[in-house]
């Protein structure tokens, strides 16, 4: 497993104060493949840009494709730039992985929803193995959980992380989401005036 796909299931815990959005969702999907191939010492981070490596291809599909997609003309792509690439629907590609895999079912009841019916995480050694790691409040998924607004963060005085590269990643993870934020907002002022506009005074 990886630390997205780990992200994926903790995100679709049915309690109420887990949702998340799809599009803050696949922000952080992406951010977390990234952390995953630093790890793997598939890319490094110069300033805000991803410098590829040429180590052995991800066991993981989704991982390996994340990997067959970075930019490896200079100058390399920026974090913020991949983000937004690579996240594209990204939670929906997940999703489908999972579901393809037999960890995800659909139900008719629950609190996040994708399109007109409902996933749950099913009781497997994956799942279990996201849910420990997440109770074990593992620096990196913990991180990531917080950008979208799952669980309070690290609690202080516990380590938080410890890879600059990491950070960098994480932050910027936290600025997109932040900005697709602003851009939601700035759309419902438009269409709130837009319907004014149009009831006329």
């Amino acid at each position: 497993m990886t630390t997205a796909k780990d992200l994926f299931i903790i995100a679709m815990d049915p309690r109420p104060e887990h949702a998340v959005g799809q599009g803050d969702l696949s922000l952080a999907l992406a951010g977390a493949e990234l952390i995953d191939l630093i790890a793997s010492g598939a890319v490094s981070v110069d300033g805000d840009r991803i410098v590829p490596g040429e180590p052995p291809a991800p066991d993981d599909r989704l991982l390996g494709e994340a990997a067959a997609q970075l930019s490896r003309q200079t100058p390399y792509e920026r974090i913020e730039d991949w983000l937004w690439r690579r996240g594209r629907d990204l939670s929906a590609t997940y999703q489908a992985a999972l579901e393809g895999d037999g960890e995800l079912t659909r139900k008719r009841s629950g609190r996040l929803s994708f399109g007109s019916q409902r996933v749950e995480p099913v009781d497997t050694p994956t799942r279990r193995r996201a849910a420990d790691r997440w109770e074990e409040k593992e620096p990196v998924l913990a991180a990531l959980a917080s950008v979208v607004g799952i669980g309070g963060g690290r609690p202080d005085g516990e380590p938080g992380l410890d890879e600059e590269g990491v950070t960098t990643v994480v932050a910027a993870v936290h600025d997109a989401v932040m900005e697709l934020e602003a851009v939601r907002q700035r759309r419902t002022i438009e269409n709130a005036a837009f319907a004014n506009l149009w009831r006329g005074p």
